[in-house]
């Protein structure tokens, strides 16, 4: 299942028994099997029904006609570097990244993870190969098993909750620092480089910066990343909350995606030219983001949820505006060295699957290179946003956008954009099925 040598994985894997072998689902949620090491080592195939990667989020399917009437098959296959043991298992046990293809070996369309790396080849047709960074936001809470009830941030060494006055604090009063220093310690075991981290403006919310690199390699880390915060939380007795919002009163989480093309081989950035200045491909790529990414929005806020955090239009952008060093818009462009040149899409939460995400932000960003788009004039100051430059603010809204776009059946096929409406779809009928305490509390008063 890998290319190592078998005597090279069997002492790796000395004293484990059994592997976790996952796969992204839509939601980038790890689904898999539990396989022993004796299998793994054999070589044995393994395989996983289809219809697992459109499974929603709070369990259940599509119909089948979505992942093949016959709900088939597709086969797990690891993926080199990314077997790890799990350091904050208690009993030696490992973890590999699959992707899950056909049987026949060809990519399954319903796999994110493939998504990506259709992207990437397309980029690769051309010499090129994109860079990318992600800055993941979240929250850490204290342990909660009632979801009537708002979260609340651990107890500090004070005795005290915070109270939302240690935005950019390095202080140690939240008494959070064993769960860091695990975190830190299991990402450097597993191989996961970081550059900076920090309490965010939220009550008990972090952002930690991903190194950028590799499409694909980002997207792994970043889903290892995630897995890792929830794993290690559960150890602390912390309940670690990648939701676009949490907290009403308080900033959503993003998952900020910076983004840079570069030529094969020179690794020359095709942003910026000799004397520095921004070039004609930059300000395509632009183009190629703003002419797409509304189309894609169910792609980046794929949750209800999601469009709590998009209807704060300071810390969330609802739009694909761009401006240089400005907060405010949807494509930001950070101020930098000509040669880090690069387009931060700020649209993702940290609800998104990383590597759906990506895929769709640099297919976005392709076809503006492919059709040598252009992009608006920047914007600055207190702009007002043209409507075509807005985003849709509801996922039923997003999801009708993304059923009329032919442009992302042809970016990602027809079975993918299906399939994935379907299972969102369901999703929102779920939501709709319920009262919510606000229509309770202030509705019933009227009737």
């Amino acid at each position: 299942m890998t290319t190592a040598s078998p005597v090279a994985l069997a002492d790796f894997l000395a004293g484990v028994d059994e592997i976790e072998c996952v796969t992204p689902d839509l939601n980038g949620v790890p689904r898999g099997k539990v396989m022993t090491v004796a299998g793994f080592l054999e070589g044995r195939r393994l395989q996983l029904a289809r219809g697992v990667l459109l499974q929603c989020i709070m369990g259940g399917y599509p119909p089948a006609r979505f992942y093949g009437g016959e709900d088939g098959d597709l086969t797990l296959v690891a993926v080199p570097g990314q077997l790890h043991r799990l350091p904050w298992s208690e009993e030696p046990r490992a973890l590999v990244i699959c992707d899950a293809d056909e049987l026949d070996g060809r990519r399954s369309a319903l796999s994110t993870r493939s998504q990506l790396k259709a992207v990437l080849a397309r980029y690769a047709e051309r010499g090129l190969a994109p860079v990318v960074a992600t800055e993941l936001e979240f929250f850490v809470f204290a342990h909660h098993s009632d979801p009537a009830q708002v979260f609340l941030p651990p107890v500090g060494l004070d005795g005290r909750r915070e109270d939302g006055h240690s935005a950019f604090s390095v202080s140690s009063n939240n008494g959070l620092r064993p769960f860091w220093r695990e975190v830190y310690q299991c990402m450097a075991a597993l191989g996961l480089p970081r550059d900076t981290f920090m309490h965010e403006m939220g009550v008990s919310q972090f952002e930690i910066n991903l190194l950028h690199g590799d499409p694909l390699l980002i997207a792994d880390q970043t889903f290892l990343f995630k897995h890792l915060l929830k794993e290690v939380g559960l150890k602390h007795g912390l309940n670690v909350v990648c939701m676009a919002k949490p907290l009403a009163g308080t900033p959503g989480s993003s998952m900020h995606l910076h983004q840079s093309v570069v030529e094969q081989g020179s690794g020359r950035t095709l942003f910026s030219d000799e004397a520095g200045q921004a070039t004609a491909a930059f300000r395509h790529f632009i183009g190629g983001q703003q002419a797409a990414l509304p189309q894609f929005t169910a792609l980046f806020a794929p949750n209800v949820n999601s469009y709590q955090r998009l209807s704060d239009p300071i810390a969330s952008p609802n739009n694909v505006c761009w401006s240089e060093d400005n907060r405010g818009v949807g494509l930001r462009i950070p101020a930098s060295a000509p040669v880090a040149r690069r387009v931060e899409n700020r649209l993702p939460g940290a609800d998104a699957n990383p590597y759906l995400a990506i895929a769709a932000s640099l297919a976005a960003g392709l076809y503006g290179l492919e059709h040598e788009l252009q992009p608006t004039p920047p914007v600055s100051g207190d702009f007002q946003v043209e409507e075509k430059l807005s985003l849709p603010c509801t996922l039923h809204a997003a999801l009708e956008r993304l059923k009329r776009s032919d442009l992302a059946k042809e970016l990602f096929g027809a079975e993918f954009v299906e399939g994935y409406i379907a299972s969102k779809s369901l999703e929102l009928a779920s939501f709709l099925d319920e009262i919510t305490p606000w229509e309770r509390r202030v509705l019933a008063a009227q009737a």
